[in-house]
């Protein structure tokens, strides 16, 4: 019953951290409505670098279709790789109206990522809403996988890549996408219409799923962490779903017997943070995985508010780069 978990104190953040926070509840009205341009404002967008970075990471943005503004930044090593390496599509979060590839903590996160995994990670810079509602994103997301599988990845890359190890990932509303996405490319994809572009799994960091009840975290989180509240999350389903749909929307309410998960669907991985809001909604995702009989390894953060993985310093945003390395190195390809 909502209320009976523990309360639990506003967590101990760094300085830097506090204070973007504060900015971007700035750029929200009361009903969680987004003031568009002081949000701008604090939105600054990284350019793509050809060059290493300290890290050796570089960086290009590839058009997947100029007609309606779709694409993609590549992060890649710069150093030669053995054998081919995995391919992480990944899509930010921002309640679906929010952010872009190029906003710098993605650009940031993705580099982290690129040089964590050694891998090539793919930003996807999707339509947004309220302009591009439902279902644009997951439409952005599968013409991607398509262009992928159709164009691959642009030859001057340093390293070779391997799509039969292909990864789809996001956080919050990101992690949203990557459910749907892979449910939709997992039903298209069959031995009858084979692709080079096989999923190899899936990581969902805090994705943002929801309903018209509300779980005992949402009330019992609700404004406990700096980055989120039911107001806002409120806000954002209704820019992103279909005008007078509610949150038992099939694309929000992703839990229980009706979730519908292809044959092929790709095994998961499920970051859930102790003091984020939409913990309960996660924990109901994560039983509609196994009750289908799909395997699912959940990484959780018990000090973890909604966001975490953004900021390089708070100590868990490191510790989840490792356990998604880890992750996707036990689904590396069997030596026959």
């Amino acid at each position: 019953m909502a209320g009976t978990e523990d309360a639990r104190p506003p967590p101990a953040l760094p300085w830097t951290v506090r204070l973007q926070f504060a900015a971007l509840s700035l750029a929200h009205r009361p009903d969680g409505s987004v003031r568009r341009f002081l949000f701008s404002l604090g939105d600054l967008h990284a350019a793509a670098r050809p060059r290493p970075d300290a890290s050796g990471v570089r960086s290009a943005d590839v058009t997947v279709d100029a007609s309606r503004g779709l694409w993609a930044r590549v992060f890649s090593p710069s150093s030669a790789a053995d054998a081919p390496v995995p391919v992480v599509v990944y899509f930010h979060g921002g309640g679906f109206v929010l952010f872009s590839a190029a906003s710098r903590p993605y650009d940031a996160f993705c580099r982290r990522l690129c040089h964590g995994l050694g891998a090539v990670v793919v930003s996807v810079n999707y339509r947004l809403a309220p302009k591009h509602r439902f279902p644009a994103a997951y439409d952005d997301g599968v013409d991607v996988l398509r262009y992928l599988d159709t164009n691959g990845l642009p030859a001057d890359l340093a390293v070779p890549v391997d799509l039969s190890r292909c990864f789809l990932a996001g956080d919050s509303a990101g992690g949203n996408i990557t459910h749907h996405v892979a449910q939709r490319w997992s039903a298209m994809t069959t031995t009858a219409s084979p692709s080079s572009l096989r999923l190899a799994g899936v990581v969902l960091i805090q994705p943002f799923f929801g309903g018209e009840e509300r779980t005992e975290a949402e009330v019992t989180l609700d404004k406990v962490g700096p980055s989120l509240s039911m107001v806002v999350t409120d806000a954002y389903w209704r820019e992103f779903l279909p005008e007078g749909a509610t949150r038992d929307h099939p694309a929000a309410r992703v839990c229980g017997e009706r979730v519908e998960l292809a044959e092929a669907f790709p095994p998961a991985m499920v970051v859930v943070g102790g003091l984020d809001l939409l913990k309960g909604w996660q924990t109901r995702y994560v039983e509609a995985l196994r009750g289908k009989g799909k395997p699912v390894k959940v990484v959780e953060y018990p000090d973890a508010i909604h966001g975490f993985h953004a900021f390089p310093e708070i100590a868990d945003s490191g510790k989840l780069v490792g356990d998604i390395k880890l992750f996707v190195d036990e689904r590396r390809p069997t030596k026959s």
